[in-house]
């Protein structure tokens, strides 16, 4: 009796076990994407996170983020550990476009579709590349540079060189100042790419070009805010703020300030609300194996001809600062100063 009796509990715990896994399996199971970031200390990159993760979740999926702060093997080991935690697609902002490729590799032997965002990854196979044209980025700040000081002594302040977009923006700037080296109305005093978009490396680049040109530098072309900032300062021990162009990228709101004050001229804008949820609406689709995902263009990594979405960039000046990042509602106006 005590046999059959214990006999019977074990079918018991058995019926509830399989019960309690038919019911569990009626719930979908939950996409997971790894977001593996280079950095939180710019802002916009806090803004990217943060409308990918909404967007993500608003789709029935999840994300977990992780920023390796500028360093490519600790990028690398956080890609492994996505792909240990098997997740279903790893989005990744590379620090470095060609070292990434190591652990990108990893992934596709572990069928994880691969994004770029924002930057491309070199010499590997990746499935989409999501990002602005920033060859046109690039073309902006030249474009205004030059409406504003056409002739005279530049210094152009670049990127991170381990940056596939930082190259891409000084192809764009050439691709406009070029004719005006030629006619000789514009001499390029420096050319130099700043380690790890550090601004202290701007800070001593326009030192350096100051005192090689005793202070008579028409125009700085900037990749970006943070490095803007730099120049500045070196400009600001001068006395030469706002006597000098200068531009920017990624509209961080110090840099709008500095715009509003004078002393920066102009910023790029590139609305990542806009490209953190396309970003998310193609990374469910990649999962979910859709077959319309609208690709714009195709750009070469050095392996294959990656389909690519290029958003397009936005100028912003002092004159449309309301109707552009203000009106988006990138940045509240009460945060700024207005003279």
């Amino acid at each position: 009796m005590i046999k059959n009796l214990n006999t019977l509990k074990l079918m018991v715990a058995i019926a509830v076990l399989f019960a309690t896994v038919s019911c569990g399996s009626d719930k979908p199971k939950k996409i997971r994407i790894g977001f593996a970031m280079d950095t939180y200390t710019e802002e916009r990159w806090k803004k990217d996170a943060e409308f990918f993760k909404q967007k993500i979740e608003a789709l029935g999926g999840e994300v977990e983020v992780q920023a390796c702060n500028g360093n490519e093997q600790v990028q690398n080991q956080q890609i492994e550990n996505f792909i240990t935690k098997q997740v279903d697609l790893i989005l990744i902002v590379p620090h470095n476009s060609k070292t990434c490729a190591t652990a990108v590799k990893q992934a596709n032997e572990a069928n994880i579709p691969i994004i770029a965002y924002d930057r491309m990854i070199k010499d590997c196979d990746i499935s989409m590349y999501i990002s602005f044209d920033n060859e046109k980025v690039g073309e902006m700040q030249a474009t205004y540079a030059t409406q504003v000081a056409p002739k005279g002594n530049y210094l152009l302040a670049g990127g991170s060189a381990t940056d596939e977009n930082a190259i891409l923006y000084r192809k764009g700037q050439m691709n406009i100042l070029q004719p005006f080296v030629d006619k000789g109305e514009i001499k390029i005093l420096i050319d130099q790419f700043c380690k790890d978009w550090l601004p202290v490396e701007a800070l001593k680049l326009t030192q350096n070009a100051l005192t090689l040109s005793n202070n008579t530098i028409a125009a700085i072309v900037v990749a970006n805010d943070g490095l803007a900032g730099g120049c500045i300062q070196a400009l600001t021990e001068q006395q030469l703020q706002g006597k000098v162009p200068v531009t920017g990228q990624d509209a961080e709101i110090s840099a709008i300030q500095r715009i509003l004050d004078g002393t920066q001229s102009m910023t790029v804008y590139k609305p990542v609300k806009i490209l953190a949820e396309t970003a998310a609406e193609v990374a469910m689709g990649l999962v979910k194996k859709a077959s319309t995902i609208a690709e714009t263009k195709k750009m070469n990594n050095g392996v294959k001809d990656v389909p690519s979405i290029l958003l397009t960039p936005v100028m912003v000046t002092k004159e449309n600062i309301e109707a552009t990042v203000i009106k988006d509602g990138y940045i509240d106006k009460s945060k700024l100063k207005f003279q």
